[in-house]
């Protein structure tokens, strides 16, 4: 590699934490490249356009809070607000940093090579009319639901009807929203429940002729809340933005909801059925993020929270047998990610929608005309997969990543993965992750907090730069201490202990039966202090030279 290096730093990725990376390098005076596979800018929002999308962030807290303008120029249409509106947000935010010259699009990377003499990355695109690019520093904002994950069913290939993955859904080629297709006279399947499942099944539930849930494992869901954001409330947000965020920030997930610090069966039970009444209703993560101090971690709070959500259910569904199908028996409440929803199981009491349960009457494969399971062929017209992502580590498997002496990262995280602070990995000098696994980011209120690690690791490399520093890389110990940590705060909860995307756990690909920690979940206060305490400390952990 030559001693000419094209670009002080590249950043990989166009979306909200991308994009604010390449901002913050630029302006720091750094010569900086941006990297997208996609043809514009936008990361999951460009990309997952199917109807019904939408953040479960309430809309004031989500986005970008370090640029004055663009808080009190924009303004949400919606409590929780639609992904054309955010797409719309993420190009309008991009226009205020002036920051697509700075990328080039349709560059997809497929190797990214780190040479120990000069100290630098070499990157390879897939795209044969990319020129390889060189740089001292890379700065991965991959993103962690972003690798797109078909399910193991033989015959997809052989289907006559429509086919769509919710995240490669066609586009709208003039607007910021999915196509306008037409599914109101077909017979559409859903495979896959959970949060992007849930909200396509409430907007196909309304238009199909008919529609077939093809259901194995129900996920525990609560509604929205969402609703038009007044003109009152939006001025109101605009001129209190510093108490919504700093709100954010001293909660566990960036969210503006706090735990109840009582212990469930502390509280007496009138109070304690109230208080999860009024939770449940909403808005966003309320019940799940709001509920009381142990009902995540403790076993037998968590049940009464289950039994609580299975009894709405019930309720909200007319068909018992329905309802049970529906109600998870593999894992209790908020041990997954909780999917937000709006009528969702009203949706099962429509004579236009019906459930096949995977578990009693498994998919053998696809047909020319439809699905077939082990009792009936389901002759369909188009076959909608809500089959998610390779999750957290995925993106950055299915780069060729290699480090000192040609070491393959995929092959690294496959011992077990290893970081520090979720941004670096040992022997992978000069390359930064953003919203990957072990970061503070990723189990989070993503934009704002990956905000923190951007601002975080800006600061270290001005001052590496001043320092005349051309190589970072973490202590093997520091990595090995910061991990052991991310794993004993999964292991003192009960999602640590449930397979999920949030452990690792994918039943699409083979060999992912392994629970692993793959997320910080020491709350978004705690890893501010980790941070602080690493700066202040010269940077603890971090071989500089």
């Amino acid at each position: 590699m030559t001693t000419e290096l094209d670009f002080d730093a590249v950043v990989i990725g166009a979306g909200l934490t991308g994009l604010y990376q390449a901002y913050r390098l630029r302006e720091m005076g750094y010569r900086v490249l941006g990297v997208e596979a996609a043809e514009d800018i936008g990361g999951v929002w460009h990309h997952n356009r199917y109807p019904g999308c939408r953040i479960d962030s309430e809309s004031e807290v989500y986005g970008y809070f370090w640029n004055e303008q663009l808080m009190q120029e924009w303004s949400w249409s919606e409590r929780f607000a639609a992904q054309p509106e955010v797409l719309r947000y993420i190009h309008r935010a991009a226009e205020i940093m002036d920051i697509r010259k700075d990328f080039i699009f349709n560059a997809k990377v497929h190797k990214a090579t780190f040479d120990d003499v000069s100290n630098a990355w070499l990157l390879e695109f897939q795209q044969g009319h990319r020129a390889p690019v060189t740089a001292r520093f890379v700065f991965s904002a991959l993103g962690p639901l972003s690798a797109t994950q078909m399910p193991r069913i033989s015959g997809i290939n052989t289907f006559k009807g429509e086919s769509y993955h919710t995240a490669a859904w066609p586009r709208d080629p003039i607007g910021f929203g999915p196509a306008k297709l037409d599914f109101s006279n077909k017979r559409v399947a859903v495979i896959g429940t959970g949060s992007t499942g849930v909200q396509l099944i409430q907007e196909m539930a309304k238009v199909a002729k008919h529609l077939t849930v093809f259901l194995l494992e129900p996920n525990w869901c609560t509604p929205l809340g969402n609703g038009p954001m007044t003109q009152e409330r939006m001025d109101y947000i605009k001129s209190h933005y510093n108490e919504f965020t700093a709100k954010c920030d001293a909660s566990i997930a960036g969210f503006p909801h706090e735990f109840d610090p009582r212990n469930l069966f502390e509280v007496p039970k009138e109070e304690r059925d109230a208080k999860l009444e009024e939770l449940y209703k909403g808005p966003g993560f309320s019940l799940w993020l709001g509920t009381f101090q142990d009902g995540l971690s403790d076993p037998e709070a968590n049940q009464y929270l289950s039994d609580f959500v299975a009894k709405k259910i019930r309720q909200r569904v007319k068909n018992q047998h329905i309802a049970e199908l529906l109600i998870p028996k593999d894992h209790g409440f908020g041990t997954r990610r909780v999917p937000l929803e709006t009528n969702y199981y009203e949706v099962y009491n429509q004579d236009n929608v019906s459930v096949v349960d995977l578990n009693t009457t498994p998919i053998t494969r696809i047909t020319p005309d439809g699905i077939q399971t082990t009792d009936a062929l389901h002759e369909l017209d188009a076959i909608l997969y809500a089959t998610g992502f390779d999750a957290v580590k995925g993106a950055w498997n299915r780069i060729d990543i290699r480090g000192t002496g040609g070491v393959a990262l995929k092959d690294e995280w496959a011992k077990g993965i290893k970081t520090y602070m979720g941004m670096q990995c040992p022997g992978f000098p000069n390359f930064f992750m953003l919203v990957g696994p072990h970061s503070g980011a990723t189990f989070c209120n993503i934009p704002r907090c990956s905000a923190l690690a951007v601002d975080w690791l800006s600061d270290m490399i001005a001052e590496a730069k001043n320092g005349g520093v051309q190589r970072i890389e973490p202590e093997i110990a520091a990595a090995e201490s910061y991990s052991e940590y991310c794993a004993k705060l999964m292991g003192k909860m009960l999602l640590g202990q449930t397979n999920s995307w949030f452990t690792g756990i994918n039943k699409n690909i083979e060999g992912r039966d392994k629970r692993e920690a793959l997320l910080f979940v020491g709350g978004n206060p705690k890893f501010r202090e980790y941070c602080d305490d690493v700066r202040e400390n010269g940077y603890k952990g971090y071989i500089m030279t």
